[in-house]
């Protein structure tokens, strides 16, 4: 089993399924955690003890840091809320007509970002705070990353839009998704130059933003999180995705129950963890790419039937040995 040294549980964890893992800003110390039980908590994962909760009216679906003091979320009530960890007071900034999906703090454009099953993402202003505009999309918006002043926006449908949050006058690229199945996360390269994606059917794409043949030659996609069982592979939704900050590398969680570390640049996987008590729903780096937050929630992927496992948030030291290119 593992290493009780380099992995321990948070305490009081969420009663329900946890919908993201998110590290503050130039913190490996406090982790802000969204789940369906309706909540978002603050974690001093140093501590291991939570801070501060703060509750919507339906479950939520994910949050983000702005600053180190400020947080922000969405889900099924449709509303973003902004908190402020030091008074402990939130603020309803604003609404969509569905339920949000995703939220995304771009640290370059100064803008929260948020993705809704309305089909539309909107722009906040965090310092009013208030909204800075809404742009529609092809369809509802699945997962959302930002990279330096880009916005890439997976959707249903398989779309992926790239925009550029300088100037939401257009869209900078329309592209189908280079997988066959349902796309369900992104996120983009530390250094800017592309993203990966991840759809239902145990697949993964590395993908590059600039558009010219030469580098788009170099996108490419694999098979992941599938088992062997009986002699039957049976094949896992690749929920969650994270890079490293520092190596440019990035980990994948499936329904399989297991994290895998991969050098997306020379196609290569570069460690596997023990498998965890059930699917993986998120995953996230700190900002110094020295711990590793992993969620383990049931997932329901096979319709309704019985959870026997506990939601559980792992904080997972990590090593060069297992995060940097060989």
């Amino acid at each position: 089993m593992h290493d009780s040294a380099s992995e321990y549980k948070l305490n009081q964890a969420p009663d329900d399924g946890v919908s993201a893992v998110k590290f503050g800003p130039n913190t490996s110390q406090f982790l802000l955690v969204s789940s369906w039980d309706e909540s978002v908590r603050l974690y001093d994962i140093q501590a291991n003890s939570m801070r501060t909760k703060y509750k919507h009216d339906g479950a939520v679906l994910d949050c983000c840091f702005v600053d180190q003091t400020h947080t922000y979320s969405g889900g099924l009530d449709n509303t973003l809320k902004a908190f402020d960890i030091n008074t402990s007071t939130e603020t309803v900034v604003g609404h969509h007509e569905a339920p949000i999906k995703c939220t995304e703090f771009c640290p370059d454009v100064n803008v929260v970002v948020s993705g809704s099953w309305d089909q539309t993402v909107k722009l906040w202003d965090p310092r009013a705070p208030c909204s800075a505009g809404s742009f529609s999309q092809p369809d509802k918006v699945y997962t959302m990353a930002v990279t330096g002043d880009k916005l890439v926006v997976g959707t249903a449908g398989r779309k992926v839009l790239v925009w550029d949050l300088r100037n939401m006058g257009y869209v900078q690229q329309r592209r189908d998704s280079s997988l066959k199945f349902q796309t369900r996360c992104i996120r983009t390269f530390p250094s800017g130059q592309g993203y990966v994606l991840s759809s239902i059917e145990g697949r993964v794409a590395v993908e590059y933003l600039d558009p010219s043949p030469e580098v788009q030659k170099k996108k490419y996609a694999f098979k992941c999180h599938r088992l062997k069982v009986d002699g039957i592979e049976q094949i896992y939704p690749v929920n969650a995705i994270a890079f490293h900050s520092g190596h440019n590398t990035f980990a994948s969680g499936g329904s399989d129950g297991f994290v895998n570390i991969w050098d997306g640049f020379n196609k290569k996987r570069l460690c596997q963890f023990h498998r965890y008590p059930t699917s993986i729903s998120s995953l996230a780096f700190s900002h110094d790419g020295s711990v590793l937050a992993i969620s383990s929630s049931f997932m329901f992927e096979q319709g309704e039937q019985e959870n026997t496992h506990d939601d559980e948030i792992y904080i997972r030291k990590v090593t060069d040995q297992e995060t940097k290119p060989k």
